[in-house]
């Protein structure tokens, strides 16, 4: 039988100037059928009254004000090395606009009883749906097909195979993170999610558990072309994901054609704009000439 999911599991979530949104995910936290043992916020330095709310009104949670606004990135690098300072087993993570269904951390802990034999996982994610019960387009799971026999012997089970995923309600293993690291602060947002459970699942596995869902509450279910000038960070981190090391040799040739679809689908949209057509050169350039992964 697979080893149950013990020690103590810390929420970690990633705030900026959305205090509304952030309050419903904490009284969805709260409302879980099994809680996590502590929450810790990470504020990117909220202008909105952030900080005042949640010592008015959450005042158990942990807060982690972080004196400028560094990013999705930022925020989830600093919030996972918090949690695994506080000695958390697993770190359940997202941002502030996810607003998980009462059942999602418990079912996501009991995945293992499902395992029979499957590999044991490093990360449990929930399946991610827009307001409307459908996939959210920001959040497909990156399946692994590269193993179709655990793919299938899985999904029997409720459980898909991972190769990559993206941060809305994903629980990570400790020591997982500790051998891996944690999120690239220089991505600052997009794809650093991807980047991350990348590099943590080239040689382990981690699962969506089908039953456990989580709602991403974005003001529209935009694919990642329709995303405006914040398509300049999927470019740029493209490049930087293609220079590192968390895909396989074989998989980068992949990686780069999903990239140039997206690219030539913005563009599209866009209807060829000078200023599109700028902000794709930049991405290129700076993903060329950046730190990279």
């Amino acid at each position: 039988m697979a080893e149950p999911i013990r020690g103590p599991i810390g929420a970690v979530v990633i705030t900026h100037n959305r205090r509304e949104l952030l309050r419903e995910c904490l009284a969805a936290l709260f409302a879980q059928t099994r809680p996590p043992d502590a929450v810790l916020v990470v504020d990117n330095a909220s202008t909105d009254g952030t900080r005042a709310m949640l010592a008015e009104e959450f005042p158990g949670v942990d807060v982690l004000a972080l004196a400028s606004n560094e990013g999705g990135a930022g925020g989830f690098h600093e919030g996972m090395r918090r949690g695994l300072e506080l000695g958390f087993a697993w770190l359940w993570v997202m941002d502030d606009d996810t607003i998980p269904e009462p059942t999602a951390l418990e079912r996501l802990l009991a995945a293992p009883e499902r395992l029979d034999g499957l590999p044991e996982p490093v990360l449990l994610a929930s399946r991610v749906v827009w307001t409307d019960g459908r996939l959210h387009p920001l959040n497909p799971p990156g399946l692994r097909f590269g193993d179709m026999d655990l793919l299938v012997r899985a999904s029997g089970r409720g459980l898909l195979p991972l190769r990559w995923n993206t941060f809305p309600s994903t629980l990570f293993k400790r020591e997982a993170l500790e051998r891996h690291g944690l999120p690239l602060k220089h991505f600052f947002i997009w794809s650093d999610d991807i980047e991350h459970t990348l590099r943590l699942l080239r040689d382990d596995v981690g699962y969506v558990v089908t039953d456990s869902v989580a709602q991403h509450k974005t003001a529209t279910a935009a694919w990642p072309w329709e995303g405006g000038d914040r398509f300049y960070y999927a470019v740029r981190n493209s490049i930087y994901i293609l220079r590192g090391n968390s895909l396989r040799r074989d998989e980068k040739r992949n990686h780069a054609i999903m990239s140039l679809g997206q690219v030539l689908r913005y563009l599209r949209v866009n209807r060829l704009r000078p200023h599109s057509l700028r902000l794709v050169a930049r991405g290129l350039r700076d993903g060329v000439t950046g730190p990279g992964s």
